[in-house]
């Protein structure tokens, strides 16, 4: 009978063993273990954590935070980086909400609050292709530039938009039975843009201008207008997350998203992104920032501190920086 067992036990740790041989092998596989093992151990710290009220809570606050994060990790993959993304997204936002107060339609305003984050990334590639700033320069200074704006036409306060019609805030507040639209809008996001990550053509170029940018000029790829569209794609995903958080929250606040630019950096270098360009997927990253925000829900359960949590994402990108940074000078040594 012991033998039975012992040959049973041994039969189920092979199986595991097995399991978990083959998620490591996944790019993502690793990460996918990290947020299982934060899962079962905040299981046993707080019987709230795996309630679905606070799944539902997680779930809303990655999703619009997610569709930034796919605009980034583009950007990361080409070898740029942009600093102004939240400043955008809240621009959008003020926007679209100082032309509805206004009397125009909604749509409409949203509309035109998307061509002009558009515009702001169209604006900041041509400063990165023709003038030959660096990405980095270009969207910190244009994060001044939008943000400036949003208090411009807030005049500092908050936009109330309670009257905005209810087909409009379906989009922030209804629901396809137990699901958030929000939810849903972010996972037909995020199912496109891997697809495309993975196995277009375009990609391949955006990939190859990331790895070698000189070698991928030479080679016929038109560097400068990649690098122009992959600024405007960044630029109007982190508009259309404003237009999403105006239509959830029914207001038009000027410092919301502050610290965005951190979250979605730390969030696509953890998911596999190289800031040397080159490398990333939208998965990794979507699963990056999925474990900053299952993290952030397990601090506010444990009763930490809110002061602790900037601190806490801010030591997990100095992790994955450095983490990144290591990887990329074996490479360079092989």
């Amino acid at each position: 009978m012991s033998e039975n067992m012992t040959v049973k036990n041994n039969s189920v740790l092979s199986t595991l063993g097995n399991v978990f041989t083959k998620v490591k092998s996944f790019r993502e596989g690793t990460l996918i273990l990290i947020i299982l093992a934060v899962c079962v151990i905040m299981s046993f710290l707080s019987p709230y954590f795996m309630t679905w009220g606070n799944w539902r809570a997680i779930f809303l606050s990655f999703s619009t935070e997610g569709i930034v994060v796919v605009g980034m990790t583009v950007m990361l993959i080409i070898g740029g980086i942009d600093l102004s993304v939240g400043a955008v997204m809240c621009l959008a936002m003020c926007v679209a909400g100082r032309l509805f107060l206004m009397g125009m339609n909604p749509w409409l305003a949203s509309i035109i609050a998307l061509a002009v984050s558009a515009g702001v990334g169209a604006i900041m590639g041509y400063f990165v292709t023709k003038i030959g700033l660096v990405h980095f320069i270009t969207t910190l200074a244009f994060l001044g530039i939008a943000r400036g704006s949003c208090y411009v036409l807030t005049q500092g306060s908050p936009l109330s938009l309670f009257t905005l019609p209810a087909s409009f805030k379906f989009i922030g507040q209804g629901s396809v039975g137990p699901f958030p639209f929000i939810i849903i809008i972010f996972l037909i996001i995020v199912i496109f843009s891997d697809f495309m990550v993975r196995k277009s053509s375009i990609m391949r170029k955006v990939f190859y201008t990331g790895s070698n940018e000189k070698a991928a000029l030479f080679s016929g790829i038109r560097v400068n207008k990649i690098k122009l569209g992959v600024s405007v794609l960044c630029s109007s995903l982190a508009g259309l997350a404003g237009i999403i958080y105006m239509s959830r929250f029914g207001a038009a606040t000027p410092g919301f998203g502050v610290g965005l630019e951190m979250t979605t950096i730390s969030a696509a270098v953890i998911g596999g992104a190289s800031l040397n360009g080159g490398e990333g997927t939208v998965l990794g990253s979507i699963l990056g920032v999925a474990l900053l925000s299952i993290i952030t829900s397990s601090l506010i359960l444990l009763d930490v501190s809110v002061y602790w949590q900037d601190l806490v994402k801010g030591l997990i990108l100095l992790f994955a920086v450095s983490v990144d940074h290591f990887q990329h000078a074996k490479k360079m040594k092989a």
